[in-house]
Parts: structure tokens; sequence; C-alpha cells
């Protein structure tokens, strides 16, 4: 008995005892003293930025394998490779054979400039340690990065565009930021927050390395709880608890290390706010950069139960690196335990140098690594499942006891998603609306202005990316100024009318830019037409262009300034011209006058004057800075512009397509600016990658082209949401959104004159033209005799607005701003009243939404009526054979013959069946009399299709591919000789059917 009780008091003494002990080294010495080491080292290069490691240093250079080079998270110390040598990452890859080295970012508080460093330092060290390990090796690197760490592998494989990088391997490393948030966060509320961090936080403060591992123990609070309740249970067992106090240690106290702040509002900006590793198109050192360049193969790392690198996350590099062969490897394992302990000792490592093995060798593919399943996923897929984030969770909280579940507020999630989603669209339209009906006639707004206040609100924001580099708003506001003074030292002034013809390049924003601060007109010459018509009806004392159009601008007979051009300029002109090079002029020499002031422009001044063909004439039309930021701020509003966009300007810059809804909206909403040097297929399908493109702007069948050709990396792939312009055929349209699907049209409809801008926001209805914006001016369609040109009355005398489907002139209510003394008309609807017609004719549906007919000018005068073309031409390019369609008329009114022509896509014939088809659902007064397969349709420099040659070519000629409408039949049938001479239309009206 006496023994019992013995035994039962000195088992419980002796564990207070050895808890006591283990306890105050715990104190004393920050853990317990083990006996596991750690793998040996040399430091073999050192830079401000890093120091390489590369262990097992003695090994004999001919014995070493591949070399792997494992890159470190930017807040977790290199040691997280070899916490012990027995379980570690590089004892165990150099056991299989492989070259381990570790890159080391240290402390940024002990080195100089630490606090300092952003994100592409990061990356650019990176590639010089690609290098140097290549050089030092002579061969290929597997480059490797855990959590940040791919990340920053991934990110130096494509600034390198793989160069001796022989494979990607990476563990639990996000690419798709916004896929799969850790524990479900709205993408709305993290992007909002993570903005706010970055711009408010961030810029000013960095994180600590204790800030670091509090952060990210709190990240999975009920794991930190567990480890250090099994921790202190055991705390009395020395043998229970030595095997993992390595990994415990480096976990609690040893493992972190500090941010930068510029890194990490950087790492905020660009792929948790902008989300670019997945679009492309982030920057490093002024450089575009998209993960779609990596083509070597990828391998990542997948925790089925990883909170923070979500599969979901993880596997956006399959979307985002299109040319790479991509691979995975899945395990049950949490964040910290892809790369720690002996989960990862038993599978990740291993299968990392079996992976590394198979890629220099060849053979069989490693067991334990697939194929990775091609996105996009599910929206309901949150990377961690329900299943698995319920039983890991539910598990780890019963073994301390907590009554809580992790996991169960998805569903309240997903709503909260949704609302802040749209509530954020909202928060971005209200203001620019408000703003807009906030503009009097004396409101200070232009183009400069609004790039000005861009760049007050982030000067080192970007501002456009051209030729693959990155301009920011400081740098751009720079070069501004500086086109300022010269223009200035040269005598432009104030309201002068200066014509730019140029390129789509950087200096031919600057021009544009630089007139709107100087409080001068830009008008904008069209190329490759009656240049010296244009100058005369814009008013135009002196022109600036580039190298490229100095010959073709000197025949206008005007003063040349030359601008741009870059190092080969090649400028070579007569002394007897008038050319003045402004890039010979140095601005720090132009004092500016007293008269200056910058950005001058007020709401109802001329801003611009853009050219259109109408009727085969060059018409000027006159664009106020009100009509512009109208544009701009509709444009804005309708395509949800915002800072993470990037709208590529594909459209030539003269076009008013580019300049007041893509430079406009780009400007109001704060989005970036592709520019790109023309429209080339292959630079299309690179550039949106590689500038990270989300917003393409066209002008009528330019998409054509991109879709002619046989292009790569459309399939699901690309960044693009959205294509925005105006005049796309309704075929065009639909094969524009299956190519690029899930992308959308936003198509506009701009009026030269007045206020009225109409959108299809829903883009349901293909080929319509939508509905007006709002801020733009009340629409009304007036009744109209387009044969006589006359707008109908009733009979009160004032105007009958159409029924539902009745074609009509469209007219705009002329407001504050509008310029009355070009043609507005008073006392329409009611007494007093303004309105400003367009020169369009339109019918509105039973919902609302507008459709284009035709010009006023354009309609076709026939024996049976007006036929109006535009019912034609979408009818015919809505025609899967059909590339392009135009209908026009031959003869002279009020004889003519309606003839419509088409081409065929390559390979594809057209048939008369399905042109009896299309055009059933016209009514037989509004068919086309003759319907011909052409060979080509000219199209002019805005990409609209042009019918002038077809139409002075008369009436198209008999054949097989040329069909003419029979009035007994109502059907098309084949043209012959003795029935085109029927069909000859004369004016005397002698032509019958």
């Amino acid at each position: 008995m006496v023994g019992l009780n013995s035994k039962s008091v000195l088992g419980p003494l002796r564990r207070v005892v050895a808890t006591a002990q283990n306890g105050l080294e715990v104190v004393r010495l920050g853990g317990l003293e083990t006996d596991l080491t750690t793998s040996p080292f040399e430091i073999v290069e050192r830079a401000p930025m890093y120091r390489l490691r590369r262990y097992f240093p003695d090994t004999d250079p001919g014995e070493t394998g591949p070399p792997i080079v494992l890159v470190p998270p930017m807040m977790m110390s290199a040691g997280v490779y070899d916490v012990t040598r027995d379980q570690g990452a590089v004892g165990i890859l150099h056991e299989m054979g492989l070259d381990p080295w570790v890159v080391d970012f240290g402390e940024p508080d002990a080195q100089d400039g630490g606090w300092g460093r952003n994100l592409a330092d990061h990356i650019i060290a990176l590639s010089e340690i690609v290098d140097h390990v290549h050089r030092h090796t002579g061969k290929d690197v597997h480059l490797s990065g855990y959590s940040q760490g791919g990340m920053f592998a991934y990110q130096a494989a494509a600034y390198r565009q793989s160069r001796n990088i022989a494979s990607l391997i990476t563990f639990g490393s996000p690419v798709d930021t916004l896929a799969a948030l850790p524990f479900g966060i709205p993408a709305g509320i993290a992007t909002w927050g993570a903005d706010f961090l970055a711009d408010h936080v961030f810029n000013r403060l960095a994180v600590t390395g204790w800030m670091a591992r509090t952060g990210f123990q709190l990240l999975d609070p009920v794991k930190t709880l567990k480890s250090r309740v099994d921790f202190l249970l055991q705390l009395h067992d020395r043998e229970a608890l030595l095997p993992r106090e390595q990994q415990r240690r480096f976990l609690a106290t040893e493992g972190w290390v500090g941010w930068s702040g510029p890194a990490v509002a950087e790492l905020l900006k660009q792929f948790v706010v902008h989300n670019r590793m997945m679009s492309g198109g982030f920057v490093i050192k002024d450089q575009a950069v998209t993960l779609a360049s990596i083509t070597c193969p990828v391998l990542a790392f997948v925790g089925e139960v990883d909170d923070i690198g979500q599969p979901q996350a993880v596997r956006g590099i399959t979307q985002a690196a299109p040319r790479a062969d991509v691979y995975e490897s899945t395990l049950r394992a949490g964040h910290f335990g892809l790369v720690v302990g002996s989960v990862a000792a038993n599978h990740t490592w291993p299968t990392t140098g079996e992976f590394v093995q198979w890629i220099e060798q060849g053979g069989t593919r490693p067991a334990r690594v697939e194929r990775m399943p091609q996105g996009p996923y599910p929206e309901d897929e949150t990377g961690v499942s329900m299943s698995n984030r319920i039983i890991h969770t539910v598990a780890s909280v019963a073994e301390v006891g907590v009554g809580v579940t992790k996991g169960i507020s998805d569903l309240a999630s997903g709503a909260l998603r949704g609302t802040f989603e749209l509530s954020g669209e909202a928060a971005r339209a209200l203001p620019r609306l408000a703003r807009l009906n906030q503009i009097q006639p004396h409101t200070k707004i232009s183009l400069s202005a609004l790039l000005a206040e861009q760049r007050r609100k982030a000067p080192a924001g970007e501002c456009f990316l051209f030729d693959n580099r990155v301009h920011t708003y400081e740098a751009v506001n720079i070069r501004i100024d500086n086109v300022v003074r010269g223009l200035i030292s040269v005598g432009v002034r104030p309201a002068a009318h200066v014509g730019i013809l140029m390129e789509t390049r950087p200096s031919a924003l600057a021009a544009i830019a630089a007139l709107s601060r100087l409080g001068a007109v830009a008008v904008m010459l069209p190329p490759g037409g009656d240049i010296a018509t244009a100058v005369k009806l814009g008013n135009v004392d002196r022109i600036i262009t580039d190298p490229e159009n100095v010959q073709e601008v000197l025949a206008a007979g005007r003063p040349v300034l030359v601008l741009g051009g870059g190092d080969a300029r090649g400028l070579s002109v007569d002394s007897a011209h008038d050319v003045i090079d402004l890039e010979q002029i140095d601005p720090t020499t132009v004092s500016l006058p007293g008269w200056y002031r910058p950005d001058p422009g007020i709401a109802r001044e001329l801003a611009f004057i853009i050219f259109a063909e109408s009727g085969g004439r060059l018409e000027a039309k006159q664009i106020t800075n009100y009509r512009w930021a109208l544009s701009a701020f509709g444009t804005a509003s309708a395509a949800d512009l915002d800072r993470g966009d990037t709208v590529y300007c594909l459209a030539p810059l003269h076009h008013s397509s580019s300049l007041l809804a893509t430079i406009g909206g780009a400007m109001a909403g704060g989005s970036r600016i592709a520019l790109s040097r023309g429209l080339d297929p292959a630079r299309f399908v690179e550039e949106i990658h590689r500038y990270g493109v989300t917003v393409v702007s066209y002008t009528w069948s330019m998409m054509r082209q991109i879709l002619d050709e046989d292009l790569l990396l459309l399939d699901g792939t690309h960044p693009v949401r959205l294509f925005i312009g105006s005049g796309m055929p309704p075929g065009l349209w639909k094969r524009t959104t299956e190519a690029f699907d899930p992308a959308q049209i936003l198509e506009f409809y701009a009026s030269t004159e007045g206020d009225v801008i109409l959108a299809n926001v829903a883009g349901s209805k293909i080929g319509c033209k939508g509905r007006p914006l709002p801020g733009s001016a009340r629409v009304r369609l007036a009744a109209y005799d387009p044969l006589s040109g006359r707008i109908l009355e009733n009979e009160d005398g004032f105007v009958r607005e159409c029924a539902d489907d009745e074609v009509g002139l469209l007219l705009g209510r002329a407001g504050f701003n509008a310029d009355l003394s070009g043609g507005a008309m008073r006392g329409l609807f009611e007494a007093g009243d303004s309105w400003i017609p367009t020169e369009n004719l339109f019918r509105r549906d039973s919902d609302g939404d507008y459709w284009l007919v035709d010009h006023k000018n354009t309609v076709i005068s026939t024996l049976r009526g007006p036929v109006f073309t535009a019912p034609i031409v979408d009818a015919l390019s809505s025609v899967s054979r059909v590339d392009l369609a135009v209908a026009y008329a031959v003869g002279e009114a009020p004889f003519q013959l309606a003839v419509a022509a088409v081409t065929c896509l390559p390979g594809r014939n057209f048939r008369a069946a399905e042109l009896a088809e299309t055009l059933d659902h016209l009514d037989f007064d509004a068919r086309p009399d003759i319907v011909h397969v052409v060979d080509e349709i000219a199209v002019g420099s805005s990409f609209r299709p042009n019918p002038a040659v077809l139409a002075a070519a008369g009436l198209p000629a008999p054949g097989p591919r040329t069909w003419y409408l029979d009035s007994e039949t109502q059907s098309y049938k084949r043209l012959t000789k003795a029935v085109a001479a029927q069909l000859m239309p004369t004016r005397m009206g002698t032509g019958s059917r």
C-alpha cells in the first residue's frame, strides 16, 4: 500500500520537475537544445540585395547534378529550406543528386537601404542569380520558390522569358490572387483593403519580423493555438518534443524577417489590387512583363488544406502561362506543411527531386506528378474545398477542445462579395456622373487638366505603355511641359488651330496633350486622305508631324513642326521648306510668357477638330472640352474602368473612338493606356498578354484582321474582359465574342453634333446601339422623310415623334454646354425647346433601345421608296460565311437600285439559299435589288468598309456570283445579261423590273 502511494506521488512529481527544467531551458535559450544539425553551405556571391548560398560546397564540381535554386518568401529567412539536415529541402535534394542553392535576401534592417527595397529589386536580383549559377555550373537552372518566393520565381522567369531556366517549381504560390483569397474573403473587400494599405500604410510603414510572424500566426489561429497547447502539454516529455523542436523554433521565432514597405505596397498593388500575375502587364524596372512569356515546364505543389495559397489561386498558372507545360502535385497539407515537417520530407522534396531528374533525363513521369487541370474553374470553387476545410479545421479544434468551426461563413461571404462588387461599380460611377452634372460652360475641364489631375493623385502611377516600356504620370507630365515650351517658342498661342498628323506613338499623345495644356485646338488630320482639304476645313495655321510623315504634310503649304521619332529619326528636309525640329529646342532656355496659364480650357471652348467622310466629302466635326469630357466620363462609367484596367488603343489616334472613348475613358477611369504601333495580329496577341490588356478599343471591321489569322493563346487564356468601340458588324461581333470568350462587346454611338452618346451596355442585342448614357443629352426620334430631307410635323405645327420601330432622325436636347451656332433647331416638340439634329437615322424598339439604320446622305432612293443600308449590311454580315458587307446605290435618284456586295471568309462560298434566308426578315421593299460576291471591299483608315469603288463601277456584272430580287416570286435569282439590261436604272425612269 505504501509502495503504491509512493509511485502515485513520485510520477506526477517527476513530471512537474521535468516540465520546470524544460520550461527553464526554453525561457533561457528560446527552445530545447537538440543534437540535430543543419546542412553545410558557403556564400558564393554577395550583393546589397542578397547572399547566394551553395550547399554542400565540398562536393566535387564534376559530380554535381542539376542546379536547383530555392527562393524564400520575402518575410521568411533562407533557413526555411534547412530546418534540419535529415528533413530539410537541401539535405534531401542533395542526397538525390541535385546541386542545391539558396537565396538569402537577409534582414532589410541590416542592409544599407534595405527598408527601401521594392518588388523589382527582388526580381532583378533573382535574374542576376540565375545568370551567376548558370555561369558557375554551365547548366540551366531549376528555379523554385515557396509561397511568395514562388511568385518571385514566376516573375523572374517571365522577365527573362525563361532564358537559362530548365523548370519552375513552386510550393503554395498563388497566381490568380483574386480567384480564391484566404478564408473566402470577398475579392472586392480584399482589393479595396489592399489598395488602401498600399497607398496609406506601407508607403510609410515597413513590416518587421515580429509583425510578420504574428500576422501569419493570426491567419490560422486554431493551428497556432493547437501547436502551443501541444507543446505545453508535452513539455515534460523531452524525447517527444525534440524531433519537432527545430521546426517549432523556426516557425515560432527564428524564421521571420522584415518586409520593406515599398515592396509590400507594390506587391499589393500589382498582384492583389490589379491581379497582374494573371492578366499580365506587371512592371519590372519600367518594363511590362507577362507570365505568358514563360515557356519552361512548371510544377506547382498544391496544398489541399492550404488556406493561404489556395488551390484555385495556385492553379491560375495554367491560364497565366499558356505556353508552358504545367504540372501539379497535391498533398494534404497546409501552407507551412508544404515545405516544413514530415509531410514535406516524405512528399514535397522527394517529388521535387524526381521531377528535376525527369526533366533532365526523360523517362516516365513521376507518380505523384499530374497534368494540372486547365482553368478557368467554376465560380463556386473556392480553392480549398468545404469538406477539406471543415475536416481539417474541426479535427484541429477538437484536439484542443475549442468548439468552433472555421469555414461556415462561405455562403455569407459569397453574398457579401456580390454586394460589394456592385456597390464598388456604383461608387466609381456615381462621382463621375455627378461631376458631369456639375460642369457649366465656364467650368475648367480639358484632356490635359484631367491628365494633370491623375498625376497629382499618383505621380508614380502608370500612365501608358508603349514598345514594352511603362511611362509614369510624372514622366509624361514632364514631356508635355517640354513640348509646351517648344510650341511657345515657335509662336503657338491659345486658340490656335494646329494640325496633328502622326503615327500612334507617345509623341503624338504628348502633342495632343500639350496643345490642350496651351488652350490651343488640336486638328486631327486623317492620314492618306486629302490633307489640303482637311487643313482648309480645320483652319490650320501649322502642322505637328513625325519624321515619317514630313513629306506628306509639306504639300499642305503650312509651317511644319517635327516631334518624336526616337534615335533613328532620319529627318532630312530641303531648307526651302518651313520646317522646325521641336526636338532640337532646349526647353530650359524657353521663358514662359506672361499670358501662359496651364490648362486654361473651359467646357464651352473648342478642343479638337476631327474629320469624317459623308457622301464622299470630308467634313470637319468640332469637339468642345465638354463634349470630350462627356465621352470620357461616359465611357469610364459604362465600361466600369478603374486603375486595374489597361485599355488598348488599337484604333488610330485621329479617330474619334480613340480620342474620345479610349484615351478619354482611360484618363477618367485612372486606367493605363496601352498604345500600339498599328494593327498586326502577332503584335496584338503578344501585347495583350505582355501589357495585361483588359479592355480593347476597336473601330468598325478592325477585329476582322485579328480573327483571320491563326492565333495562339486565345483559348480562354487572354486577360481581355471587354471590347469598346463603334461600328462592329454583327457577324464580326459574334466571331469576336466566340474567339475571346468570356469577353463582351460594348458598342457606342457618339454623335459629332451635340452631346448624344448611346451605349449597348448589356451587349445582349448584337448590332444595337443601346440607350443614352447617363449625363449625355436626352434624345428623341423626329419623323423624317429621307427622300426630301424634311422633318415631318403634326397638325399643331410641332414635330411628330416617331412610334416604336419607325425610322426617324435622331435629335439630342441642347444643354448648357451645347454650341447652338451649328444648326440647332428650336420649337420642335414644345415652344422654346432647343434640339441639335444628328446626321443619322434610327429606329427605337419596344424596349427603348436604338438601332442605326442609315446616314441621311446614304439612303437609297428607289421607285418603291427609300431603302436603308444598315439593315441590309447587318443581315448579310450575320451570315457565317460572310466576311464584309456593304450596301450602296447605283443610278440617279429616284431611279436608284439598292446594291449589296459581300466578301467571303477564306475557303467559304456564299450560297443563294443563305441569301434568301438571311434577308427574309426584312420587308420586301427594304431588301437590296442586287446582291453580288466580290473579291475585295475597300476599307478606310478607320477600318470602315467603303463601297465608293464598287458604286463607281455601276451595275454588277451578270454571273454565278450575282443575284437579283425577283418581284414576282419575291426571291433571289441569278442575274443574267437579259435581266441586267431590264434592271439598268435611267434618269427617265424607263428601267423596269
